[in-house]
């Protein structure tokens, strides 16, 4: 185990680790290679739930469904069931009525309250579902759920598209005494964009916690990790964030004021964050992980919206993949983030080689530039010297692989 501040790091741990949570998965159908395409996370007890979704007008029908079941369920879940390989978005009534039925599904095999089960899809838009398939894929489903490695291993590539690698992150936190256990399991690659984008992720915890201040632990968290990374500037129909929360740790209930509240939310944030930064890592095509840490802006608003243009930057994606110190891309994406910027006083640094001070030219080492962008990391740091703003965005370089992978994306 690694240590982070009061939380230890889980190298091996998964959505199964805390207690009471089983997932698994299992091939349907759906996806033309045998690669497992419908998975299922399950809590032996009521779960208080929270979720988040996509901003796009256009929002997939698993989306309403998931809703409405954690609203009518006074904030508790008892099993989530995804299916990848179609999305199950802008498909009307039809695609609607499905994704109730796979609902029903779920609820008949788990034996559980229709209202006690979310929904979450992700693949191709604009394609009915073949129930059939998944509907018999889901009376496998409870068989196929195990509590180790195996089950979460399995349900990890159930939810992949175009994904080249499963993303996981697990820590570990003391709360009254008791060890409390935070997991998480996501998707994405592609379309990946802030304010959500095509992705899906589920945290599930054993501590205890109140569904309000798990909902507001949530949107906050997801506000400073999911929503600061993007591949392609596409914000996709389906993107969903789903936490659950079994109580079983023993700790007394969670909220703002609780002694280890402080403590608990910096190591649920650090399961989102490096979870959103697995998918910067694995977008498209991409062969590094570019990070953008802004300082000194007028607000912590102000430098988010500075990152997020930077990183979100084809121009500047661009020269990191051909490992160019063009920080001209960045000081002008900067200029156009539309936010309060002193142009007299901005500072660039690509790690640690300075290659613009006080807005100015600095003589740098190019091949030592060269070098630094060629790493698996890049990070780039702006100084604003403006205020006491800081925000970091997480996203990548933009190959020729990208273009090919999605030219071709339906076929």
């Amino acid at each position: 185990m690694g240590v982070v501040s009061l939380f230890q790091i889980v190298p091996a741990g998964s959505i199964t680790s805390p207690k009471g949570f089983q997932a698994g998965g299992l091939h349907c159908g759906l996806k033309k290679t045998s690669r497992n395409d419908l998975g299922a996370i399950y809590c032996e007890v009521p779960a208080t739930a929270a979720a988040v979704y996509t901003t796009n007008v256009f929002q997939a029908a698993p989306l309403k469904v998931t809703r409405e079941s954690i609203a009518s369920n006074n904030g508790q879940l008892r099993a989530v069931v995804v299916n990848s390989g179609n999305a199950n978005a802008c498909t009307g009534r039809q695609g609607e009525a499905d994704a109730y039925a796979m609902r029903a599904a779920a609820a008949d095999a788990f034996r559980l309250a229709a209202d006690e089960v979310a929904v979450a899809s992700t693949g191709v838009i604009g394609e009915l579902l073949p129930m059939d398939r998944v509907a018999h894929g889901i009376t496998g489903l409870p068989a196929a759920l195990a509590v180790g490695d195996e089950g979460a291993d399995q349900f990890a590539q159930a939810i992949l598209t175009t994904d080249l690698v499963k993303k996981e992150s697990c820590v570990t936190i003391t709360v009254d005494g008791h060890e409390v256990t935070i997991g998480g399991a996501a998707k994405g690659s592609g379309m990946i964009h802030p304010n959500m984008a095509t992705m899906l992720a589920f945290v599930t915890t054993d501590a205890a916690i109140s569904p309000k201040a798990l909902q507001s632990l949530l949107g906050e968290t997801t506000d400073v990790t999911f929503n600061m990374i993007t591949v392609d500037g596409d914000t996709s129909t389906n993107d969903m964030l789903i936490a659950m929360a079994s109580g079983l740790a023993g700790n007394t209930e969670l909220a703002p004021g609780h002694p280890d509240w402080d403590s608990f939310a910096a190591a649920f944030r650090y399961v989102c964050q490096t979870l959103a930064q697995a998918i910067a890592r694995d977008g498209e095509g991409a062969t590094r992980l570019v990070e953008v840490t802004v300082n000194g802006a007028v607000t912590d608003l102000s430098a988010q919206a500075i990152a997020k243009t930077v990183i979100g930057s084809s121009l500047v994606k661009s020269a990191v993949f051909g490992a160019d110190a063009n920080w001209g891309r960045i000081i002008a994406a900067v200029g156009r983030a539309g936010e309060p910027v002193n142009p007299d006083t901005v500072d660039i640094q690509l790690g640690d080689i300075l290659v613009l001070s006080g807005s100015q030219p600095v003589a740098f080492d190019e091949e030592e530039a060269l070098e630094y962008l060629k790493g698996d990391t890049v990070v780039i740091h702006v100084e604003l010297h403006n205020g006491p703003g800081h925000a970091t965005a997480w996203g990548c370089d933009l190959t020729y692989d990208y273009v090919r992978i999605n030219a071709a994306y339906r076929t």
